[in-house]
């Protein structure tokens, strides 16, 4: 199949009174008439192309974790050591780059945000306090706009993180700490479009990042905190997260009868009753026991005891609530008593919460 280098519009074969496409394929390329003078290529040639793309970046980013030296050390030890926000900015494709790595930053432990150049000098300068650090991105380090923030920055009182393909540019002389990108070109056919240079910062970016997220010893408790929504955030909550407290629960005594449980049952509308010794769980009457013991003469004024579930199914607190998602669908209980490490009732987790909350 041959197609153009520039965009063309692609129609199905079947749309077009007159085809057009040389050799076989399932569509035809139709040039528009701005794209009429373009030189055709072998799909092939342009795969090929979009290979060594690929090919390019990644070496870039293999390059950088041969020059790594003192200098991240430093920006580590300053990340770790900020006691307000670090603060991202730089312009065009670096500003892109930049919101993803304050992003990766925020949730895994550091506070930050990103700041625009432009909206900088226009009143937004005042989010910066000089306990703040700032990381500025910019590949030749000359971007106009970055430089006319630095000396801001410096006024401030602001530690500045540069990352730079130019050591000795102007955010290079400006920076206390100078995150070297190393010498590559741009993967662009022309050379020009940003590609190998937001790879290599994006890949400085998640190194500096991660790096500090493992030297914070940031788990995966901390992690969850973070990121309450999805499937993410329901995998990493805890049980106390989706629990009912005790003023919920169907509880009653140890010398409760069966009319009791039935009583508490339909109080708190469910489909079981924790029975308790004091505050230590000791059985659970669910309407299985019911219908086991439905024959039994004066039924309703047996002891609980006597016809309950002991000890029954139970979760500690403090557990993933995973763990307590996987043990009712295990052994199918629709209520789950809460317990403490002392065997002590907290609560219970029910089955309809969990279809609520999508974790069924």
């Amino acid at each position: 199949m041959w197609l153009p280098v520039q965009p063309a519009r692609v129609t199905p074969a079947s749309r077009l009174p007159s085809p057009v496409s040389k050799g076989k394929s399932h569509c035809t390329v139709q040039l528009t008439p701005d794209a009429a003078h373009l030189t055709l290529f072998p799909m092939t040639d342009l795969r090929s192309f979009g290979q060594s793309v690929l090919k390019q970046e990644a070496d870039a980013v293999a390059a950088l974790a041969k020059i790594l030296d003192e200098q991240f050390d430093k920006a580590v030890s300053a990340l770790l050591a900020c006691k307000g926000h670090v603060v991202l900015t730089g312009v065009g494709k670096p500003w892109l780059i930049g919101q993803k790595i304050s992003a990766t930053l925020a949730s895994t432990g550091t506070p930050s945000f990103a700041l625009h150049p432009s909206e900088a000098v226009h009143g937004d300068l005042g989010r910066l306090r000089p306990h703040d650090v700032v990381v500025a991105l910019s590949n030749s380090g000359e971007s106009e706009e970055v430089s006319r923030l630095l000396p801001l920055i410096k006024r401030i009182g602001c530690n500045l993180i540069g990352v730079t393909a130019k050591g000795g540019s102007t955010l290079g002389k400006h920076s206390d700490i100078v995150l070297n990108l190393g010498k590559f070109e741009e993967a662009c056919p022309i050379g020009m479009a940003p590609s190998v240079s937001t790879t290599a910062m994006l890949a400085m970016g998640d190194a500096l990042a991660l790096t500090v997220m493992k030297a914070r010893n940031f788990g995966r408790e901390d992690y969850a905190e973070f990121h309450p929504g999805g499937a993410l955030g329901r995998s990493l909550m805890k049980i106390e997260e989706i629990m009912r407290g005790l003023p919920e629960t169907a509880t009653i005594a140890a010398k409760s009868t069966v009319k009791d449980a039935l009583a508490a049952i339909t109080k708190f509308k469910t489909g079981a009753a924790f029975v308790v010794d004091g505050k230590k769980l000791i059985g659970v009457f669910t309407d299985g026991d019911l219908r086991r013991h439905i024959e039994d003469d004066g039924l309703l004024k047996h002891s609980v005891a006597d016809v309950m579930t002991k000890p029954g199914r139970r979760v500690e607190s403090g557990k993933l609530a995973t763990e307590a998602v996987k043990l009712m669908q295990d052994f199918r209980i629709g209520e789950l008593p809460v317990v403490n490490d002392k065997g002590e009732l907290l609560g219970h987790v029910a089955l309809k919460d969990l279809v609520s909350m999508r974790f069924v």
